[in-house]
């Protein structure tokens, strides 16, 4: 690995790893309110983009080339660094969406989703680039 790009990676998977942590803490609690589940949103929102960034800076690093957050997704799940394509795929849609519109019951289904299927993929990306930093 260039020296540059194994640091590029490293630091952005620091900030990463702060927002993962309190989209986990904060999914295992009861999310009742609008402002809960907005706040939940936002962290789920700020990980997915430094989730799909921090791949993208480790496969510059590992020599592949991803311009976007659908190329970084394809590539690191080609180059079998995550798994579940279909849901990070899933998850960028939803993200997409939540950042140009709210409705309250798309909310509602949001979170679940976060709780139930993001957060464990996210999860699993957290646990290998933990070993390797």
């Amino acid at each position: 690995m260039d020296e540059m790009k194994d640091i590029r990676w490293k630091q952005r998977f620091d900030n990463f790893e702060k927002s993962f942590k309190l989209l986990e803490k904060y999914s295992k609690e009861s999310i009742s309110t609008e402002l809960e589940r907005a706040g939940i949103i936002q962290f789920f929102e700020t990980t997915f983009e430094l989730a799909w960034k921090v791949l993208k800076d480790y496969l510059e690093a590992e020599g592949y080339v991803a311009k976007s957050p659908r190329d970084s997704i394809k590539q690191a799940f080609q180059a079998e660094i995550i798994e579940e394509g279909h849901l990070w795929m899933d998850a960028l849609s939803k993200r997409n969406l939540t950042t140009h519109t709210y409705d309250q019951e798309l909310a509602e289904k949001l979170v679940i989703e976060i709780q139930e299927q993001f957060l464990p993929f996210l999860r699993k990306l957290y646990d290998r680039l933990s070993k390797e930093r």
